[in-house]
């Protein structure tokens, strides 16, 4: 039994206290935003935060939730708005190609423009360092990040 916040909301689950935290978000709380990549903690898709911090949760088991606070994809537009400025960005500068990284991408770019409003290529590379995208668009990705931090303009629509 693991009690716990979940993008604001007190939530039971009774499960098995080592069960990856992933898998009790998505298959016993129904929210299947979040992806599994690698289950070893090495691609990111599978980021959520933890008290604010991004953690992998193919490899965080459920006991380390008690008593914290969880946020997903589904929960993180709430954080003052800056998740809706990130999204904007990534759609501007046309970052998703498969898509399926992208839950993960999010989340790590959001914790690093709440604790770094203004953050340099190499703050960007090392904050993201461990989110893989096989489809190789990190330039975008790092640009759609100084997009949403209001250090770069995005992109204009092609007509």
């Amino acid at each position: 039994m693991a009690n716990f916040v979940l993008n604001g909301q007190a939530v039971t689950i009774d499960a098995d206290p080592n069960m990856p935290l992933l898998w009790a978000v998505r298959e016993k709380l129904g929210l299947t935003g979040t992806k599994f990549g690698c289950g070893i903690a090495q691609c990111g898709a599978c980021t959520m935060h933890l008290d604010g911090d991004p953690i992998r949760s193919c490899s965080t088991p459920l006991s380390m939730a008690e008593g914290r606070e969880v946020t997903t994809i589904e929960g993180v537009s709430g954080e003052d708005g800056l998740a809706s400025a990130i999204q904007a960005a990534w759609i501007s500068e046309q970052v998703p190609q498969c898509g399926y990284c992208q839950s993960g991408q999010i989340m790590s770019a959001t914790a690093l423009l709440r604790d770094n409003p203004s953050p340099s290529d190499a703050d960007i590379d090392a904050a993201m360092r461990g989110n893989i995208c096989r489809c190789g668009t990190y330039t975008r990705i790092r640009r759609a990040i100084k997009v949403a931090s209001g250090q770069a303009q995005p992109r204009e629509e092609e007509a």
